[in-house]
């Protein structure tokens, strides 16, 4: 049973990771760019949802609603004013304007709410569910993580491949210059990507914070690095692929802490990272891009 305990947390985890996961895979498979900013954006809405919980006294329900309504329109006005004029420079320019954001939303958290970490409150439940005569208890936080992971992808899933908006997002996947002939507004559909990874970022700060109660300027550096390997790990720019690596990664990293050293667990995770790369150059569910030369 405890490995079983172990097994589910791991799942818990990487559903969070999947969830941050699905902003790097959106964006880049529509802009194709990284945006480094987005694990900052994780940070803002967890302030965004302490400070409507703690400041205002906002139900559970209205201050994760603020948080995503936050952290979307500042995920569009972070593409609009940073990443929009950068449309067609280099890589190179993006990614290290992307650092520069990431920089800036940090240390801009650091001078309004100080580097003094603070402790998130309890906003989702705190019980837990007992199997098998009590040997095996899983929290309701945990079970509330993974099928809300499990929600957002089918979710997802189905905007992409459904909607007007999501067949638009596949085109400009697909090639842009020929999604502009088409009528498509290019601009458009890529502010909407942004909106919709930075509103997910929200609900994972929500369910990160609420595993993890504490809250520092710094709070989505590691699991936006993590997430970041998740992506790639799965295949960047599937979001299925996002799903498989953010699980395997979480699972990966709990088994890794429980059974062999909580130090070491971060340097295997990359290691298997590296090995599946070696393998499988462009993850695990990731499709090779024939580039005309």
């Amino acid at each position: 049973m405890t490995f079983l305990t172990y097994l589910i947390s791991g799942l818990a985890l990487g559903s969070v990771y999947a969830i941050i996961a699905l902003g790097y895979t959106m964006v880049y498979g529509i802009a194709k760019m990284l945006n480094f900013a987005h694990g900052d954006i994780i940070m803002v809405g967890g302030y965004a949802a302490f400070f409507a919980f703690s400041k205002f006294g906002m139900p559970a329900p209205v201050c994760i609603l603020a948080a995503i309504i936050i952290c979307t329109i500042l995920g569009v006005i972070i593409e609009r004013l940073a990443y929009k004029p950068l449309r067609q420079a280099s890589s190179l320019s993006v990614l290290i304007t992307a650092i520069g954001v990431s920089y800036f939303l940090q240390n801009g958290a650091q001078l309004l709410f100080g580097s003094d970490t603070k402790i998130f409150p309890v906003m989702l439940t705190d019980g837990s569910l007992k199997l098998f005569g009590g040997q095996l208890v899983i929290s309701y936080l945990t079970l509330i993580t993974i099928a809300t992971c499990l929600l957002i992808m089918v979710g997802l899933t189905l905007f992409i491949n459904k909607t007007k908006i999501g067949k638009a997002m596949r085109a400009c996947a697909e090639d842009k210059g020929a999604a502009q002939l088409m009528g498509i507004n290019i601009d458009t559909t890529i502010s909407i990507t942004f909106a919709i990874g930075s509103g997910l970022a929200a609900i994972a700060a929500i369910l990160l914070c609420s595993t993890y109660p504490s809250l520092s300027p710094t709070l989505g550096s590691m699991p936006g690095i993590k997430a970041f390997t998740a992506a790639v790990f799965g295949g960047i720019g599937s979001i299925p692929g996002a799903l498989l690596g953010g699980l395997l990664l979480g699972v990966i990293e709990n088994l890794t802490k429980a059974y062999i050293s909580t130090q070491l667990s971060d340097a295997i995770v990359f290691t298997v990272l590296i090995v599946v790369l070696l393998i499988k150059p462009t993850g695990l569910l990731g499709k090779k891009e024939n580039v005309k030369v």
